[in-house]
């Protein structure tokens, strides 16, 4: 397949992997529509070739818009990256109005309404990859992640749906999972630009390829196994780092 005669839709493209992966399927010849709520993040793709637009995934009218802009400046949507997310650490009881709902908002329905609004331009098609970035997250007992990690479980839930749904038509739908990334949610990890050959290898899945799976360095990765490192229960300092492992299961 080529990313040429392609035109990829990023969110959360202003930072961190969505604007690395962004550089690299520009870099690869693709035609790619960057998204965010960012403006001055979104400068420098726009210099690059970029379309860009500034939407809020959490309002359903402003993503349809994004969808509705690359098939106007390009005539198709092959490939829908849904990256935007957003974090917020605190003990559940410590939430204050809204603050969770807000992480629910951004990173499980962002990635409903984009996949809303894309699938019928890409039934018309035939064709589509969509890609939603979930996280061994989903899977942790921990502690002060609670709106992050239920947002993700629920998205793997969602990707495995999509992917039914839709499986008539040439259009595949996977979670991916890009490992400890530097971003500005998390201050330490790998240099996003690391993750780029996994969307790439993602975005360009061959017709009959893998759908309603996660993937993490181009290998499935099998949620909620209890042999992952993620599906144990553990405390964390968030001062330290450290973690302590907790045994509920005899409880």
């Amino acid at each position: 397949m080529d990313l040429r005669d392609m035109t990829v839709c990023i969110t959360g493209a202003a930072s961190g992997i969505g604007h690395a992966i962004s550089l690299g399927f520009l870099e690869d010849g693709a035609k790619v529509v960057a998204l965010d709520i960012n403006k001055d993040g979104l400068g420098p793709l726009k210099e690059k070739g970029a379309i860009t637009k500034i939407i809020d995934v959490t309002d359903f009218t402003q993503v349809s818009s994004m969808v509705k802009t690359a098939v106007d400046e390009t005539g198709r949507l092959d490939v829908l990256f849904n990256n935007a997310g957003v974090g917020r650490i605190r003990n559940i009881h410590e939430f204050k109005d809204d603050e969770y709902e807000q992480v629910i908002r951004v990173n499980l329905f962002g990635p409903v309404y984009g996949i809303r609004a894309a699938i019928p331009v890409m039934r018309s098609q035939n064709f589509g990859r969509i890609i939603n970035l979930v996280s061994r997250a989903a899977e942790a007992g921990n502690n002060r992640m609670a709106p992050y990690n239920s947002s993700k479980a629920a998205l793997w839930s969602i990707t495995r749906s999509a992917a039914v749904e839709n499986i008539e038509y040439d259009i595949l739908i996977n979670g991916m999972i890009p490992g400890p990334t530097k971003t500005r949610m998390m201050p330490q990890g790998q240099d996003p630009k690391v993750v780029y050959p996994s969307a790439k290898w993602m975005a360009t899945l061959p017709s009959g390829g893998p759908t309603g799976k996660v993937f993490w360095n181009q290998k499935e990765y099998v949620m909620f196994d209890k042999e992952n490192v993620s599906f144990r229960f553990f405390k964390r300092n968030w001062k330290t780092g450290e973690n302590t492992a907790l045994n509920l299961d005899e409880r």
